[in-house]
Formats: structure tokens, C-alpha cells, sequence
């Protein structure tokens, strides 16, 4: 469980920052890391959907952020 959340974040935070060199400079990185093959890069994107749902599965069911007793 442990290591499915931190690859999710490593995952999320590798996507976050593909998408903010292709919004500052326009050249989208993900595309080029597959070479143009769009099947790999929609494949690529859902996975990052997959993720996101899953941080906040993590969220809603574990509650990380509840005080420590």
C-alpha cells in the first residue's frame, strides 16, 4: 500500500512537471519521451488519471492529514 501511493506521487510529480515545461516553453516532453506514438502517450496519460484517483482514495479512506494522538 505504501509502495503504491509513493510511486502515484513520484508518478503525479514527474507528469506535474512534463506539463509545466510544455506550458512554459511549448514543447511537450511526454510526446517526445515516446516518440510520437500516440497509443504509449494516451496509454501514459491515463496512468496518470489512475493515479490521481488513487491519491485520493488514499485521502478520503486513510485520512493522512488527521492530528496524531
Amino acid at each position: 500500500m505504501k509502495m503504491t501511493t509513493l510511486l502515484c506521487c513520484g508518478a503525479l510529480i514527474v507528469f506535474g512537471l512534463c506539463a509545466c515545461i510544455t506550458a512554459l516553453t511549448g514543447f511537450d516532453v511526454l510526446r517526445a519521451a515516446v516518440c510520437g506514438n500516440e497509443t504509449v502517450y494516451r496509454a501514459l496519460l491515463s496512468f496518470a488519471g489512475v493515479a490521481a484517483l488513487w491519491l485520493l482514495f488514499w485521502l478520503v479512506v486513510f485520512r493522512p492529514t488527521r492530528p496524531l494522538r
